[in-house]
């Protein structure tokens, strides 16, 4: 099997571009509100307040619904990586269907079975982000069941405060992990383009990075959900309450 040099471009340009925009996107909510920051803000109040309350019964809901919809993620990437599997053994008929596509590039049987290959590899990184996700979310589980008790005089507010922060970095990890399996989605979507033109890749996956920014910092979910805390889009504020 013999890429072309385009075809390499383009690769070496997707997972650069995938491992940097991982990067940024860690170092900026550093710096700049985000969806990151701003929920790691909203997951401190909930469990200051589950800390204050008699009964945690919606809490213990709210969490099962997020466990939920990762472990149906995990398993949807499990059903999607049998079916590419399957492909692997059918490259000669996935060429015939490329090539009744019009505009798309010259393929061969041995480098189908190559871009397969390598797409199955960003699925199994998936279900290990969402696995990973569905255990924390299980120890959040654990620390929730072992909340300090409403009205309970064995723990001080200090103490309180400190199992709160925690609690909600846990689930802040959690949600990490989630959202980098999601990711993985979004850049897989950019990688089939590869199978119609290597051009085509690269724009995509382009297209792919524009949309995760701008739904991370410029989305109206952002300016609703920072509007809860009286703030706005933008930097920072050195007084602002980070984990």
């Amino acid at each position: 099997m013999n890429l072309a040099f385009i075809d390499i471009c383009a690769l070496v340009f997707f997972v650069s571009v995938w491992v940097s925009y991982s990067q940024f996107a860690r170092l900026r909510a550093r710096t700049t509100y985000s969806l990151s920051y701003i929920l790691r803000q909203l997951r401190i109040d909930w469990m200051r307040t589950l800390t204050r309350k008699e009964h945690q019964i919606a809490d213990a809901a709210l969490l099962g619904n997020v466990e939920r919809t990762v472990t149906f993620f995990a398993s949807s990437t499990v059903l999607v990586l049998a079916g590419v599997l399957t492909l692997l053994a059918s490259a000669d008929n996935v060429v015939e269907v490329l090539q009744t596509i019009p505009f798309t590039a010259p393929t061969s049987p041995d480098k189908v079975q190559f871009k397969l290959a390598v797409l199955s590899l960003i699925f199994v990184f998936a279900f290990f982000k969402f696995t990973w996700a569905i255990r924390q979310f299980g120890f959040v589980s654990v620390l929730m069941g072992g909340a300090p008790q409403y009205r309970s005089t064995d723990h001080s507010e200090e103490e309180r405060e400190v199992f709160a922060r925690q609690t909600a970095k846990v689930i802040d990890q959690a949600g990490h992990e989630y959202n980098n399996g999601l990711r993985a989605y979004y850049f897989a979507l950019a990688y089939l383009c590869w199978f119609i033109h290597p051009y085509v890749f690269i724009a995509s996956t382009a297209v792919v990075v524009v949309v995760l920014y701008r739904r991370e910092y410029r989305s109206k979910v952002l300016r609703a959900l920072l509007a809860t805390k009286g703030l706005a889009p933008g930097k920072i504020d050195e007084s602002g309450d980070v984990l």
